[in-house]
């Protein structure tokens, strides 16, 4: 479950966070009239779960009455990435002199939490960790201590923020605190900003939640809907699916979370990008392929479909029928589909498959070149 930054940004204060002052708005006047109570100047945020927003025109700095207007006017109701902007974010301009970055995730290589502190904040953080990966210090937690103020204190000066470490420790345990007490899987701030009177303020937030532990969090669980991305993730809820909407344009469906993530690794190898992870689950009734193909098929990224299908208790020749009955739902299949079945049965089944409205590949490398060629046909 992923918060917006407003929400995120609510709990950071909560909990004793510095974050501007800002107010919500779902339309033009009340974005006007958040941002003359505030006090100019201030900036307009889209509230949507994507990166880039800045460079993508969904965050806009305003000095008077007239350019707020006109920001929220161009920002509410466009379509950044892919998403479609209801909701903005009007806050308080920050006068700053730096910029940092603070994170709390789970390293999964190490097994242990992990949290991460860098001067070079406000860029995308996966391209300094790429191109500069000293830049970013790191401090392993043992999650039975939690992380030890010296390890926060230690991660601030090591990063070389001396003037202002004691402050941005503190920020990162408190961090590292929320992300234990509500069972997140990522907070990060990106950027924390060094204001002129030298003080740390939060001007971004990320919080993305376990959806498993949300029986936990009655008061997150609350907001679950509010907090869904887009159409797309309220569509996953309803369909029971696990799914995750990615940038790329090449849509992949699967029956197993491991099947899902090879096809994601091979859309990359072979030089295509990677629209979405959904994972059906067990099986492939009819009813449950036509609601993911009504997902990928809705996702406006999506040029092109891969379904990567191993047949194991459910028969291959079963998963074909109902694979035809789905993409019979449909009046015009709207995006090339390629189709890969494995397992028991799946010579009967490819067999059975309809070709006037796929493509059958016998193997996933091709089915996933298949794809990835017929996406890239399209985006040229």
């Amino acid at each position: 479950m992923k918060l917006h930054e407003h929400q995120a940004k609510g709990m950071f204060a909560d909990a004793g966070i510095p974050t501007p002052s800002s107010q919500l708005a779902s339309s033009v006047e009340g974005a006007v009239e958040a941002a003359d109570e505030i006090g100019y100047p201030v900036a307009i945020k889209a509230q949507v779960h994507v990166g880039g927003r800045g460079k993508a025109g969904g965050i806009k700095l305003v000095s008077d009455e007239k350019e707020a207007q006109a920001a929220a006017d161009e920002i509410l109701g466009m379509d950044l990435k892919g998403l479609h902007v209801s909701q903005v974010l009007v806050e308080e301009a920050v006068d700053f002199t730096d910029e940092l970055y603070l994170g709390v995730t789970m390293d999964r290589g190490d097994g242990r939490p992990v949290a991460m502190v860098s001067s070079r904040g406000g860029v995308d953080i996966e391209e300094v960790a790429a191109e500069d990966p000293d830049a970013i210090v790191r401090e392993h937690v043992d999650p039975a201590f939690g992380l030890h103020p010296y390890q926060a204190r230690r991660a601030a000066f090591e990063a070389g923020l001396d003037e202002v470490a004691t402050d941005t420790a503190r920020v990162l345990s408190t961090l590292y605190k929320l992300w234990e007490e509500q069972d997140a899987t990522e907070v990060e701030i990106n950027p924390l900003m060094v204001t002129s009177d030298g003080s740390v303020i939060a001007a971004d937030a990320v919080m993305n939640i376990d959806d498993d532990a949300l029986f936990r969090h009655s008061d997150l669980a609350a907001i679950e809907e509010e907090a869904a991305a887009d159409d797309l993730e309220r569509k996953a809820n309803e369909y029971d699916f696990d799914y995750v909407r990615l940038e790329g344009n090449v849509g992949i469906i699967g029956n197993g979370a491991g099947l899902v993530m090879t096809t994601l690794d091979l859309v990359d190898h072979y030089g295509g990008q990677p629209a979405n992870f959904l994972d059906i689950g067990g099986g492939a009734k009819a009813e449950r392929v036509a609601n993911a193909l009504d997902m990928v098929f809705s996702d406006e990224n999506a040029d092109a479909v891969v379904f990567n299908i191993f047949g194991g208790i459910t028969r291959g020749d079963e998963v074909a029928a109902g694979i035809n009955e789905a993409l019979e739902q449909f009046d015009e299949i709207p995006k090339p589909v390629t189709v890969r079945l494995a397992g028991t049965n799946a010579t009967e089944g490819r067999e059975i498959l309809n070709t006037d409205l796929i493509t059958v590949e016998e193997t996933l490398e091709a089915a996933v070149q298949h794809a990835v060629e017929q996406a890239t046909e399209v985006d040229t």
